[in-house]
């Protein structure tokens, strides 16, 4: 069995984790740049998506996120069209897709909003991984494992 975790956004990250070989595989958000705007890579997106036929298929947990206060129209925009993107690269890829909210799964956790404390968290379920979680902007990748890992624990 394979599951997704993916921490949407431009900085998020997309984790595919095999648990029952403890293995997982980090890929951050695939993006590039446009006249200044980052946007995501498609291909790219789809390539990571895509898995060789299996007997059972993948499944997807994404980060069920909505419109921050303060938050400006443009970037709100832009973010929405990014999260269309990932959930339209969940369909073409012919994968199962689940929402799951940040406080749902933080809270199955015991984590608050403190990037820092996913890292911690993810390197603790993941230590033969704990590298991938060791820097500040490593916080999607720690995000999207802990979510990965929570789809696996909901799901088993």
């Amino acid at each position: 069995m394979i599951i997704y975790g993916i921490d949407a956004g431009f900085t998020g990250a997309i984790t595919k984790y095999w648990p029952a070989y403890e293995i997982i595989e980090c890929y951050d958000m695939p993006t590039f740049k446009d006249k200044k705007k980052t946007l995501i890579d498609l291909p790219k997106l789809l390539q990571i998506l895509t898995t060789r036929r299996l007997l059972e298929k993948p499944i997807v947990y994404l980060e069920r996120v909505s419109a921050m206060p303060n938050q400006g129209v443009s970037s709100t925009f832009r973010f929405g069209q990014g999260y269309g993107q990932l959930e339209m690269g969940i369909e073409a890829a012919g994968l199962h897709l689940n929402y799951v909210s940040p406080a749902v799964w933080k809270k199955h956790f015991g984590l608050t909003k403190n990037k820092g404390e996913s890292r911690e968290k993810a390197a603790s379920l993941f230590p033969k991984y704990a590298d991938l979680f060791k820097r500040v902007k490593d916080d999607g990748r720690a995000e999207s494992a802990l979510i990965a890992e929570y789809g696996f624990r909901k799901e088993y």
